[in-house]
């Protein structure tokens, strides 16, 4: 069954209230977002990835004041995949606490559960240089 508009809605707001929960600290509604088995791939960032809510959870805490005060996901891509799943394709920008920023792009799989849609996959790549690479 093709991907309908209250559908692309729903994971549209999915996608942008990851936002919200974390930058009012609100940890412990991450199941919201993710399915109970997230991995949550953040090696592009150095680190391993986090599989879990509750990694999750942990990590953020452990970054304490080091966690961007302001999550903006932009330029959101859905892509149909096999048994119900949905690639998500956009963009992140971090704000820090001192005015930097930085750039990454989200690479997510999204199914649906009793509760709607669920992220069950993500993986950060950061944005280092300018035109991929290719220039």
């Amino acid at each position: 069954m093709p991907l309908g508009p209250e559908d692309r809605t729903a994971i549209a707001e999915l996608l942008s209230m990851h936002g919200h929960l974390f930058d009012a600290g609100e940890l412990d509604r991450l199941d919201e977002l993710f399915t109970a088995d997230v991995v949550y791939d953040i090696s592009d960032l150095g680190q391993e990835p986090l599989v879990g809510i509750a990694a999750i959870r942990d990590a953020s805490l452990a970054l304490g004041p080091a966690n961007p005060v302001g999550h903006h996901i932009t330029n959101i891509v859905l892509t149909e995949l096999d048994e119900g799943r949905v690639r998500a394709l956009s963009k992140g920008i971090g704000i820090n606490v001192d005015g930097t920023s930085g750039s990454v792009t989200y690479e997510d799989t999204v199914v649906p559960g009793d509760g709607g849609w669920r992220i069950s996959r993500r993986r950060v790549l950061a944005r280092r240089v300018p035109l991929g690479g290719k220039y």
